[in-house]
């Protein structure tokens, strides 16, 4: 494993495609993810683990200090991070991200809302002091999208901008709590007209400046607003627009 994407001829993209917004949908979107850590033999050693992301797109791990990868971070903090959208068919036919950097303690407490919001089954062990939270710092990411869709992104590239939006970071709880307990059928319609997904009880998992995610039965999706948002009333402003959207208003 390398701290830096391999220097390849990159395939050309193709007219229409966004590999910004595919990779952010990506990473925002995934609720687990193949981890890749270096052992004590420099051997890689790939898990799985439970993933949520930082307001600024970070990975976020919740670790076990029983767990492999927790000892051969504590040695060598490099990681590789594998997102992918498996679906029907040919695994390798769907979209796919790789995020490489280092790995950084943080206050696992000052993420309990993001992280329950979308890994709510770690609610009963989140708390036991064995349990520890880590965000790898991106170097950048490595993005396969299809046939002639392989791009490598610089973090600078990917990542989303918060400057001017802790109103909306600080927000985030009450509009999650809120569109959940008052406007469940928007989060509904916002899966069934807009992103061509199942219907079922889907609920509202998270919001940042560029998008906001949903969820149904461990299974989220990424939604892009039509403009940035820095505050609460902004991202008021973005949902009802996309109700209004998925009215075919």
């Amino acid at each position: 494993m390398t701290t830096a994407a391999p220097a390849a001829p990159q395939p050309a993209a193709g007219p229409g495609f966004d590999p910004v917004g595919v990779a952010r949908a990506l990473l925002r979107s995934a609720r687990r993810a193949s981890l890749a850590t270096l052992g004590p033999d420099g051997a890689p050693y790939v898990s799985l683990a439970a993933l949520a992301t930082a307001p600024d797109g970070a990975p976020l791990l919740l670790v076990s200090n029983l767990a492999r990868h927790t000892h051969n971070l504590a040695s060598d903090p490099r990681a590789s991070l594998l997102c992918a959208d498996v679906g029907a068919g040919d695994p390798l036919a769907h979209p796919r991200v790789t995020l490489f950097g280092a790995c950084v303690a943080v206050d696992k407490t000052e993420q309990k809302a993001r992280w329950l919001a979308r890994q709510p089954e770690s609610a009963m062990y989140f708390a036991f002091s064995d349990f520890h939270m880590l965000r790898l710092e991106p170097h950048g990411a490595h993005l396969v999208a299809g046939f002639g869709r392989i791009v490598d992104l610089s973090w600078d590239e990917l990542r989303t901008d918060v400057a001017g939006a802790e109103g909306l970071v600080a927000a985030e709880e009450g509009i999650v709590a809120h569109m959940n307990e008052d406007h469940a059928d928007a989060t509904r319609l916002y899966a069934t007209k807009l992103l061509g997904l199942p219907d079922g009880d889907w609920r509202f998992e998270g919001v940042d400046p560029l998008g906001c995610e949903i969820a149904l039965d461990g299974r989220a999706a990424y939604l892009p607003f039509d403009a940035p948002a820095t505050t609460a009333g902004d991202v008021r402003k973005r949902l009802v627009a996309l109700v209004s959207k998925a009215r075919g208003g």
